[in-house]
């Protein structure tokens, strides 16, 4: 029981997190659109990640979406890892590790509504 309320918790911080940045990404928040931009996404390509970024944070909330929203957001997080990496900014990569880790825990522990 208290293993289901910490994962709880966890995909709640999951889901506010993404929802968050993907809001920050849709809406082109200055922060966003300098660091997408060195990467040369321009305002629709940081839309379009911004929208699956929410989306991919909403799956999540659904037993039946679940696996798909966590591997859509870890994904999302692997590409901005890859890019860090490319510029070696390792500073950026131990940024965004923990919320990788965070998709892979709440994976390992399923859904808590699961039948």
């Amino acid at each position: 029981m208290i293993l289901k309320i910490i994962n709880s918790v966890l995909i709640l911080t999951a889901v506010f997190m993404g929802f968050k940045q993907g809001i920050a990404m849709f809406s082109g928040k200055p922060e966003m659109t300098a660091m997408f931009g060195k990467w040369g996404f321009d305002k629709t390509g940081l839309m379009i990640n911004g929208s699956i970024t929410i989306a991919a944070a909403v799956m999540i909330l659904f037993p039946k979406t679940f696996i798909w929203g966590n591997f859509l957001m870890a994904v999302g997080i692997l590409l901005i890892i890859c890019f860090h990496l490319m510029d070696k900014d390792f500073k950026g990569v131990l940024i965004e590790l923990p919320f990788l880790l965070l998709n892979l825990i709440i994976i390992y522990l399923q859904h808590p509504l699961k039948n």
